[in-house]
């Protein structure tokens, strides 16, 4: 299946809906890139029988994920409503465009554990990463080193999940995201300055937002090259 790396999501998604749920094509999508051999060799095939999701059963265990955006615009919300305003229109759209397409968009277990919040849930509100992808893949990767994170209890309860790539540089090679950490793998190159989860995670000015969507721009972009090119 070709991926079309400029294909807006939204597109084929029913007005009002969620493509994380709702564009069969970023299901699809999903589906061709993600099956494929993790870094112990084994098979991760996906399958479409559970609706609205992406399913996968062997002797790896049961796995069940959604899809889950890894680039905010926040273009909705009140706290950058301020800012937003004083943006370029036209230059905004064609980042929210951007931020539609495949290269912004990854995969998570979906069911619940104990009737805890899931990784895409926990990350949305927990005040210290606010969806931000760039913070969440620095929880990831301290999971994998052993260290403490805002979402240290939540990865925790995935353990089965994250087990599927060894470690992080086998998480982060599977699901091509080598253009948002350093050649060592050893940091994350932040889209806005780090100050270990203590600074306020989203833009605070015009010239933050500007730096933020910037960085992720140029995330986004060379992600949707690596899958363009990608061959299994």
């Amino acid at each position: 299946m070709n991926i079309d790396i400029n294909f807006n999501v939204y597109s084929d998604t029913p007005k009002g809906k969620d493509p994380d749920s709702y564009s069969p094509t970023l299901r699809k999508y999903h589906k061709n890139l993600w099956s494929k051999k993790l870094p112990n060799g084994s098979l991760f095939n996906l399958d479409e029988t559970i609706t609205m999701r992406l399913h996968h059963k062997s002797e790896l265990g049961e796995f069940i994920l959604s899809s889950d955006s890894i680039a905010h615009t926040y273009t909705k919300i009140k706290s950058t409503s301020d800012i937003i305003k004083n943006i370029d229109t036209d230059e905004l759209e064609k980042f929210v465009s951007l931020c539609s397409t495949i290269g912004a968009y990854i995969i998570f277990p979906s069911n619940r554990i104990n009737n805890q919040m899931t990784i895409n849930g926990a990350r949305g509100v927990n005040k210290k990463i606010r969806d931000r992808f760039d913070l969440t893949l620095e929880c990831i990767r301290r999971y994998y080193a052993k260290d403490s994170s805002p979402l240290n209890d939540t990865l925790e309860r995935y353990e089965s999940f994250f087990d599927l790539f060894n470690d992080f540089e086998g998480y982060v090679n599977f699901f091509l995201l080598q253009d948002l950490i350093t050649n060592d793998y050893s940091s994350i190159k932040f889209f806005k300055p780090f100050e270990n989860f203590e600074n306020y995670p989203l833009p605070n000015n015009i010239e933050e937002y500007k730096q933020y969507k910037y960085n992720l721009s140029n995330f986004v972009l060379a992600r949707c090259q690596r899958m363009k090119g990608f061959k299994k």
